[in-house]
């Protein structure tokens, strides 16, 4: 039986680049190479390119989604997308595969487009049974009242770009006076932010995937950050943060999170695995954070330990996935 040509699509053009590489690593380590022919091919702007054991690289052949390495031609039949931000979570890629007709991984163009933009997720989900924090959608040029920001949400705060991920550009706001330097840390990171009320409580990562006609709900994932927050250095360096797989919470409270999750999954029009993040404030009440369309696989990541937690290997995850999206 001639094996599924899989294209693993890494690295990418975001501050996320490296965590994606990792990721890719994991994922092609974690595959079955007896089923796929697995061919990683990293992406930097436009330079997509595979290397070969020699340490020589090969262009990627955007007319046809095809490598040609010593004459030899292979054209793909399946993208596995491991790019966390652009152009892999925001629904550029997705994009170039439908019109190449190859089928793929993750969330679909629309799904990422929405999902990628923090403020068209609130949007989405608002009127959906899903708890959300209060924020001020801010743009770049705009005449911005610190005053009154503080007035309408209180303190503390958190600001954040509108498009990015793994806490680039995040800041939690104490005081006033950190206000201003918070809001210019996240315009950094690009033209829009949010600035939204802190809700006090235990963050959860809930993974969720929904294929073969079955939904898979992860076990859920509890974050101690050992810093002030969740923040890019909690989310990888060893040591910085503790994560609790099963959470320590209630029936009720899992329960509760669950069909959240479930509901921005299905209301985002999502595919594949994605990780939904929620705060849960001390009377058991769930706020929704943001969605992952495509989480973090490095070894350190959440959603890997999940799927173990679960008894499933990462290598069986992704076969349920390529099967159904295949299929599709």
């Amino acid at each position: 039986m001639e094996k599924l040509k899989i294209a693993l699509l890494a690295g990418g053009d975001s501050p996320e680049r490296e965590i994606a590489l990792q990721s890719a690593a994991q994922i092609e380590a974690a595959l079955d190479h007896t089923k796929y022919d697995i061919t990683v091919i990293d992406l930097h702007h436009r330079d997509w390119h595979c290397t070969t054991p020699d340490g020589r690289q090969w262009q990627v052949d955007k007319n046809d989604f095809s490598v040609t390495i010593d004459g030899e031609r292979k054209a793909f039949d399946y993208a596995l997308i491991i790019i966390h931000g652009t152009p892999g979570e925001d629904g550029r890629l997705q994009g170039y595969l439908d019109m190449m007709e190859i089928p793929y991984s993750s969330c679909s163009m629309t799904s990422s487009v929405i999902t990628f933009d923090k403020i068209t997720t609130k949007r989405t989900l608002a009127g959906r049974g899903i708890n959300l924090a209060r924020e001020l959608f801010l743009r770049r040029g705009e005449e911005i009242d610190t005053a009154a920001i503080v007035e309408k949400l209180g303190m503390p705060l958190f600001v954040k770009p509108n498009a990015n991920g793994s806490s680039f550009g995040v800041t939690k706001v104490h005081t006033p006076e950190e206000l201003p330097a918070a809001i210019a840390t996240a315009f950094a990171q690009g033209d829009e932010i949010l600035v939204e009320e802190c809700i006090t409580g235990r963050e959860m990562g809930c993974g969720v995937m929904v294929a073969g006609g079955r939904e898979y709900l992860f076990p859920i994932t509890e974050i101690v950050p050992k810093k002030d927050f969740f923040d890019y250095e909690a989310k990888y360096t060893a040591g910085c943060s503790e994560e609790i797989t099963p959470a320590r919470i209630s029936p009720e409270v899992k329960a509760e999170l669950n069909r959240m999750t479930l509901e921005a999954y299905r209301t985002c029009r999502c595919s594949g695995v994605v990780r939904v993040d929620f705060i849960v404030t001390p009377e058991g009440k769930p706020y929704f954070i943001e969605l992952n369309s495509i989480p973090g696989m490095s070894a350190g990541s959440i959603v890997p330990k999940q799927v173990r937690a679960m008894g499933m290997t990462v290598g069986e995850l992704f076969d349920i996935i390529i099967a159904d999206t295949c299929r599709k």
